[in-house]
């Protein structure tokens, strides 16, 4: 089974582009596995943890619960928008999940893995952890990343993180697919030496946090908002469940194939303590998850921050432009991996361009010219040219770099890929011009192969689209009567001939209305006014 999930996000504010971005890709990747005709187990949710939540809650005057089911509402609403189709939800107040973090605290406390003792150190409230010299900046002080620092002196529960350092440099070392893309991997060894400096601080003192999960030996503490938070993606896939759960099949279900997070997140949380946490557990080095780093959305080249006011709000995207717009332009204008610069012109010029003119007008040309020369019928044709072995053979191209990208999550470069595809679709009908063709009766043969070709090319580019866009691949195939036809195919048995002799197309109608601008709506607002005066 395919085991994708997502980090789950805090839920101490709303959903930005940020978390928006990292589940359409874990969608359109889930979709893409599905397609390949694997069974596949998609988990997405919320981190419902932590001191933040709670003082948050405090200047609201209601309790954390009910602070953290608001946002949380948030949240699933815009997914429901986004048409995410995740299989599983973790919710970390959910008591499945409590149950199997004392379980594993307990499990770790009996193997000898936590122990206790005091500590005075600078702690970072907006982080949730104790800071070393290591987090000094250049000029010796604590940077703006760590919001406000404060110093403390208490006594709480220690993970023996230093324990895990030599099997943790090894395993860096040697494997090939526990982080991608790959520079990430240099990134992490390099992080790992500071890491594993001291042991991981597991607790907090309940006098000062009391929202988080109970430590079942010690009740005067709660767990560390990131050492609960991590052991969701274990927890909600049925390790150390009870059978009437209604939890998946562990055992069917780990490895995490792709664990996507940010990769702010890398070091030292996912990197450093999540794997040290699975091996001290007692997981091998083959059941370790497979990270999946992406980059930044910045504007202007800075990074979105609250504190700078310069977060855009995913809903407000979909408002204006709609959710296919808005799952298109995060998975195709940044590449896997790497930061981009969030622009919304950017978003209606690639949908305009990539969709609506190259997408969507092949289609609907290729399905009127065939009502109108063919009567929707697709005849038997002998005909063939260089021009039309070029296209199949580009389309049988398409498909093969496609997919691999697609393997590879690269998501944007498979489109690019496709994109190119259609243009060569767009050229051929301009090279071609089946208006001329159909004006004569002796090159009907031609035609009737032009068409032909056409439509195949559209029914296996709306085939492909559909991880991404899977309400307008609908719309394409069914615009061609495929739908039935592409039942029982998959990416490694697409190929030419989909479309068979004498097949009746339907009815065309736009795939991908224009975004407008406020100058053309005004413009196409007086125009009907006009027209409604005559």
């Amino acid at each position: 089974m395919y085991y994708i999930t997502t980090a789950i996000d805090y839920t101490n504010g709303p959903p930005h582009i940020g978390h928006a971005y990292e589940k359409v890709l874990a969608d359109v990747l889930a979709r893409w596995h599905r397609m390949l005709g694997e069974e596949v187990y998609f988990l997405t949710g919320v981190d419902q943890h932590g001191q933040k939540v709670q003082q948050t809650a405090e200047k609201k005057g209601i309790s954390p619960q009910q602070h953290v089911d608001e946002i949380t509402k948030l949240f699933i609403a815009l997914w429901e928008r986004l048409g995410l189709s995740y299989d599983g939800w973790a919710a970390t107040t959910d008591p499945r999940h409590k149950a199997c973090v004392q379980k594993i605290l307990t499990n770790l406390k009996d193997q000898g893995q936590l122990y206790k003792k005091s500590y005075k150190g600078f702690y970072s409230v907006r982080q949730e952890q104790f800071l070393t010299d290591k987090e000094r900046n250049e000029e010796g002080v604590f940077g703006e990343e760590w919001g406000e620092v404060v110093e403390l002196e208490e006594e709480n529960w220690y993970f023996r993180l230093a324990d895990q350092a030599a099997w943790m440099k090894n395993f860096i070392e040697q494997s090939n697919a526990f982080v991608t893309p790959s520079f990430r991997k240099a990134e992490l060894l390099h992080a790992v030496e500071r890491a594993f400096e001291g042991d991981l601080c597991i607790s907090r003192p309940k006098d000062r946090l009391s929202w988080g999960i109970e430590l079942p030996f010690d009740t005067d503490f709660v767990t560390y908002v990131w050492f609960d938070a991590l052991i969701n993606y274990i927890s909600f896939a049925g390790y150390l469940a009870e059978p009437e759960s209604g939890l998946p099949d562990f055992e069917k279900l780990w490895p995490a194939q792709c664990e996507i997070i940010g990769k702010d997140i890398l070091v030292p949380a996912h990197g450093v303590y999540w794997p040290a946490m699975l091996h001290a557990m007692g997981f091998k080095d083959e059941e370790m998850p497979g990270l999946l780093v992406h980059g930044w959305w910045n504007i202007n080249g800075e990074k979105m921050s609250k504190s700078i006011g310069n977060v855009v709000d995913p809903n407000a995207l979909v408002d204006a432009f709609g959710a296919e717009a808005v799952r298109y332009y995060l998975v195709r204008d940044i590449t896997t991996g790497k930061d981009a610069n969030f622009d919304a012109d950017r978003l209606v010029m690639l949908y305009n361009t990539e969709l609506a003119n190259d997408l969507g007008n092949l289609c609907n040309r290729s399905i009127n010219m065939t009502r109108r020369y063919c009567d929707s019928v697709l005849p038997a044709t002998d005909f063939d040219d260089e021009a039309s072995q070029a296209l199949r053979a580009g389309m049988a191209t398409t498909i093969k770099q496609f997919s691999a990208l697609m393997n590879d999550n690269m998501v944007s470069d498979a489109l690019a890929v496709l994109n190119n595809q259609i243009s060569a679709c767009n050229a051929y009908i301009e090279q071609q011009q089946p208006w001329q063709l159909a004006k004569d009766e002796a090159q009907a043969s031609k035609l009737h192969t032009v068409l032909r070709h056409l439509l195949e090319c559209c029914a296996q580019t709306g085939y492909l689209i559909k991880c991404v866009l899977p309400e307008a691949s609908d719309r394409i195939l069914n615009q061609l009567e495929a739908g039935g036809l592409m039942e029982n195919v998959t990416p490694q048995t697409l190929e030419w001939g989909i479309l068979p002799d004498n097949h009746t197309i339907g009815e065309p109608a736009p795939v991908f209305p224009r975004i407008l601008s406020e100058e053309e709506k005004e413009k196409l607002a007086a125009k009907a006014a006009k027209g409604s005066k005559k």
